[in-house]
């Protein structure tokens, strides 16, 4: 029988044995507890049979966190973003040298004994109970790759790695019972290959394939005995033993491994005694972690991929789910960014605009019919440091951007939409005034009136600026009158209607204002909505989601699986007829509005330009049938007024859409579609407006030679204009259009038989206010 002590109770020692029999009997050894023999005396005697008979024996392996990569369009790396920094291998993957230093160090016995070492066990024991302390643990590889398990699941949750790691005798048993099962699931090699890639290394490192990429840059396959030994050296305590911070502390521990290696019998003490004598060799690579590692400028596209998948709910029902996944790893994740696209539109970006200057530019281009995103850049670069950024400027606020930016003038195209789609010629003219109060009442959604209470009012840009004028010329022009005028006529929910069929909403997440003025565009919008939103006219009418994903696989072990992914939804937000109305308006606007300097030579194109109030932006929005863009230039914190500044190194006076945004946007197009099919609108014919076709302005030119030559710059009043502009006209040449009408016309613009019926007099003359010859064709 046992002897007690004088308290009743058995000795330390006597105690651990007893508890050892127990799990015997129960099938199963407590090992390595690293507890001082004080420490185990209660717990041993509470029935730990029944505590180990009851805890579930279904442990299943977690999916380890791993590296996710991010591709472009064409497979090229983009960056790898990870929670931790891991690549699984398989064992062949992983250098012998490796695999005979960790067991070496860590479980000499490993091939010996199964799910623990019962001498092991008692060594620890005896050692720990003479000390008093926790002098010496006994966990086997296996049991270690348990606890790592546990570690591995808890993730970055703080109460429960604690959980995981904590030294109690309840965990060690469940530690036990788990370690019994997985050395007959799957056998020494598998638990050696799950270790070696679940254990952590250190300075971000976990596995073995990161940890040696990133104190040595190699594969872990090519891995070298004194390279073997420092890494398997550093599982104990990453922290103290780091060779980065502390060489000599890693040395010599990696010439303990060095000399267990040879104690073993795994190599020859000469080899051990060579290898203790050679430096560590470091040749260490920096953590790349993360969207600041991306390429051409790519990191806020790769920002935007992240809140794509962490706010969708294909990718799972709750964030915390889709956070679970995208902190696991592994994923592959192919996107829609074109590589030429993205270069293109970093280089247009870079040469106008610096980092440096007191206003920033954001650039988005996507594809009409998909919603591809293509490219997405902005001046101020990804990062943390001085001119730099982790807002994304392109994208609304809820997934990564800011507050947006009033679109300007950009958005008149939309009202125009709502106008023509609701039944309004593209004809329509209106007095369009330089100054004049904004009209009252006007309609607004749900039956409600929106009321002019304060008299307020608008202007054009230049006081020269005065309709009448239809809508091509309005647009060309960009004049406000005109717009709010038309807005007033159709009303207000018929543009909010558009506007939300094309996608366009408030970058902060508000509803767009029931008032006439958001025709000027007073509304904050985001590049990307802007670029989507006019892809819709580009596509004559069909409006099609942004999508950013094309596919993603996830590594499942050593096997891949397909993951479900957003797809873009397209759908019809005007007819055809509509779009090309707007399309064959905008192109207008480019070829001899106030968007020229964006024009992309021979091939078609067409857009908007847009300045705000005060100058506090600036944009131009354009498209082809196969590319739509939006460059906005401004300061993100609505302070800076863009007078007279410098961006890029040029100085203005004043900016202008059409002046800054407006190149930058004719660059980056010009490079993303070099080499790309060259493709035209389907164009509609919109008569001028009455105004344009009167008295002095025909088809056919402007009076300079062309074939217009008309009375006078405003069009002409009477009918004498619009005679000598038509004789003159029938001309080949002329200077000057017309300056006394028919007869000027005549000899300026060319010859003309004289008629052979009379003509009251001053027919041919004019209102005698003399067209100077360059009155040009209006939109």
């Amino acid at each position: 029988m046992p002897k007690k002590r004088s308290g009743g109770g058995l000795s330390p020692v006597q105690q651990a044995a007893k508890f050892l029999g127990v799990s015997v009997l129960a099938g199963a050894v407590m090992a390595g507890i690293a507890l001082p023999a004080a420490g185990a005396l209660g717990l041993a005697a509470k029935g730990s049979v029944q505590g180990f008979d009851d805890i579930p024996s279904n442990l299943k392996s977690p999916q380890l966190s791993q590296r996710t990569t991010i591709l472009d369009s064409q497979g090229g790396q983009i960056a790898t973003v990870y929670s931790r920094d891991r690549t699984v291998v398989e064992l062949k993957d992983i250098s012998p040298y490796m695999q005979k230093a960790i067991v070496a160090i860590e479980d000499s016995r490993f091939y010996q004994h199964g799910a623990i070492d019962l001498k092991g066990v008692l060594r620890a024991l005896n050692q720990n109970a003479q000390s008093g302390g926790v002098a010496q643990g006994a966990s086997t590889l296996t049991q270690q790759l348990v606890k790592n398990y546990f570690v591995e699941e808890a993730g970055d949750d703080p109460t429960k790695v604690a959980q995981a790691t904590q030294q109690t005798l309840g965990r060690k048993v469940r530690e036990l019972k788990y370690a019994i099962q997985i050395e007959e699931k799957l056998g020494k090699k598998k638990i050696l290959e799950n270790y070696l890639n679940i254990a952590f290394f250190g300075q971000q490192a976990y596995g073995v394939e990161a940890a040696s990429e990133r104190f040595f840059s190699k594969h872990a396959k090519d891995l070298d005995l004194q390279e073997s030994a420092l890494l398997a050296g550093l599982v104990q305590s990453p922290t103290r033993y780091d060779p980065v911070n502390d060489e000599a502390e890693a040395k010599k521990r990696r010439n303990v491994v060095l000399q267990r290696m040879a104690e073993v019998h795994d190599i020859s003490q000469a080899e051990a005694d060579k290898a203790k004598e050679t430096p560590l060799g470091l040749n260490v690579s920096e953590p790349k972690n993360g969207c600041i590692t991306a390429v051409k400028g790519a990191g806020f596209f790769c920002d935007y991929v992240r809140e794509v998948f962490l706010n969708n709910p294909v990718f799972g029902k709750t964030k915390a789910d889709r956070a679970k996944i995208w902190n696991r790893g592994g994923l592959t994740i192919q996107t829609t960014l074109d590589p030429q696209a993205q270069q293109s539109v970093q280089k247009s970006v870079k040469d106008h605009v610096n980092k440096s200057d007191e206003v920033a530019t954001a650039a988005t281009i996507v594809e009409p019919g998909t919603g591809k995103i293509l490219a997405m850049g902005q001046s101020r670069p990804y990062g943390f440091g001085k001119n730099e950024t982790q807002i994304n400027l392109s994208v609304d606020r809820s997934m990564g951007g800011g507050a947006g930016y009033q679109p300007g003038s950009t958005f008149k195209p939309i009202v125009a939409a709502a106008a023509i789609e609701g039944g309004k010629p593209a004809t329509q003219e209106y007095p369009a005034p330089y100054e004049m109060e904004y009209p009252s009442p006007v309609a607004a959604c749900d039956g409600k009136k929106w009321l002019n209470s304060e008299n307020a009012k608008l202007t054009n840009e230049n006081e020269s600026e005065h309709g009448p004028y239809g809508m091509k010329e309005a647009t060309a022009k960009s004049v406000n009158t005109y717009y709010v005028q038309l807005i007033s006529d159709i009303g207000i929910c018929p543009v909010t209607d558009m506007a939300a069929k094309m996608g366009v909403s408030r970058a902060d997440g508000l509803k767009i204002d029931q008032a006439p003025s958001i025709a000027l565009g007073t509304q904050e919008m985001s590049p990307l909505t802007m670029a989507s939103a006019y892809a819709t006219f580009a596509d004559r009418g069909t409006y099609c989601t942004p999508v950013a994903i094309e596919s993603i696989t996830q590594a499942v072990g050593n096997q891949k699986r397909s993951l479900a992914v957003p797809k873009s939804k397209c759908s019809r937000a005007m007819s055809e007829t509509t779009a090309d109305t707007i399309n064959t308006i905008l192109k207008g606007v480019v070829e001899d509005g106030t968007g020229t300097q964006a024009g992309l030579g021979s091939r078609p194109s067409a857009g908007k330009t847009g300045t705000t109030d005060f100058r506090y932006a600036a944009w131009f929005v354009g498209y082809t049938p196969n590319m739509a863009g939006a460059v906005w230039v401004g300061d993100p914190a609505h302070e800076r007024r863009m007078v007279n500044i410098t961006i890029g190194g040029t100085s203005y006076a004043k900016v202008y859409g059409g002046q800054v945004p407006g190149p930058i946007w004719r660059d980056m197009m010009s490079g993303a579609l070099a080499g790309k099919p060259v493709q035209d609108f389907n164009l509609v014919d919109i008569p001028d407006s009455n105004s344009n076709r009167d008295a002095g302005q025909g088809d056919q030119g402007n009076g300079n030679g062309n074939g217009d030559g008309h009375g006078n710059d405003n069009g002409g009043q009477d009918a004498g204009g619009l005679v000598g502009g038509l004789i003159g006209g029938l001309g080949t040449g002329g200077t000057n259009g017309g300056t006394n009408g028919a007869t000027t016309g005549a000899t300026a613009g060319g010859t003309f038989p004289s008629p052979s019926f009379s003509l009251p007099a001053g027919w041919f003359q004019g209102n005698g206010n003399g067209g100077n010859g360059n009155g040009r064709r209006r939109g």
